[in-house]
């Protein structure tokens, strides 16, 4: 029997997971999404081959997906995670594994407005699932079995690298990777204002450290790779690329990014307390 997978949202997150599972080779036939807006509902129906379901137009459609499902996939902001899970609750099969993607919504939230033994998973993934790069990290409630874990595996299996922690390891995660490609499109734009303040034009500023830095990351994904050791291969004794790398240990590069993701899992922690206060 097909297995059935629900998608309760799907924006640029949700679809790049979305398009991760079907890639692996499950059938289309065997998702169903919920949106707000219709036409977003027929774009996702169009672009996938899924039933798609617009709540604007069907009020009960998010009760309605989840009936018979195998995994429920809480593609929704952080804000909206709880009352999802409260409006879906009763219409959920006993044995059915709810997962969030959305950072910062603790296991303990889902798992009050769920029924009591619903099984429910904690997730972290990130951006580059949209080309088959991501990472994600997962954290299994109190009521998850290795079969739903399994399953869990599975969907995100097709879009990237999936990782265990425990859930006390999430903000950390939220930091690293799931903030991690904004730090990195980050460098990308400091690198090529550098390369306009020395002359360049702006254009092949671009270029230069666009393709550089996608360049070195497709290294770091060869078989035992290792950023330290790339790095020390291309900075040779007395050379021009040892010289920067010196300037950025004198300015403290290292803790300046320790500190920034100190600060996004701080934030992380603070968004839960705050979902905990409404």
């Amino acid at each position: 029997m097909m297995k059935k997978i629900v998608f309760l949202g799907c924006g640029s997150m949700g679809e790049a997971i979305l398009a991760g599972l079907l890639a692996s080779g499950v059938s289309p036939q065997s998702v169903v999404v919920t949106v707000r807006r219709p036409e977003r509902a027929t774009e996702l129906a169009s672009r996938h081959g899924v039933t798609a379901m617009a709540t604007n137009e069907e009020a009960g459609a998010n009760v309605q997906a989840v009936e018979g499902a195998s995994v429920v996939i809480l593609a929704v902001k952080p804000i909206g995670i709880m009352d999802m899970c409260l409006e879906v609750a009763q219409a959920l099969d006993s044995n059915t594994v709810v997962v969030s993607v959305a950072a910062a919504v603790s296991l303990a939230q889902m798992e009050s407005a769920l029924s009591p033994g619903q099984p429910a998973v904690r997730s972290m993934p990130n951006t580059p699932l949209k080309v088959g790069r991501g990472v994600v990290a997962l954290s299994a409630g109190s009521a998850v079995k290795e079969e739903h874990l399994n399953a869990v595996h599975e969907i995100f299996n097709g879009a990237g690298v999936v990782l265990d922690v425990p859930e006390e390891a999430q903000n950390a995660v939220s930091a690293i990777s799931g903030s991690g490609p904004a730090y990195t499109f980050f460098l990308a734009e400091a690198m090529a204002a550098a390369g306009e303040a020395m002359g360049l034009t702006p254009e092949v500023a671009q270029v230069l450290a666009r393709e550089t830095v996608a360049g070195a990351g497709i290294m770091l994904t060869e078989p035992g790779a290792d950023a330290q050791k790339l790095r020390r291969a291309v900075t040779s004794p007395n050379g021009t690329t040892e010289q920067a790398i010196k300037s950025f240990e004198r300015d403290n590069l290292g803790e300046v990014i320790k500190t920034g993701a100190q600060a996004a899992a701080a934030r992380a922690a603070q968004i839960t307390e705050e979902l905990n206060s409404k």
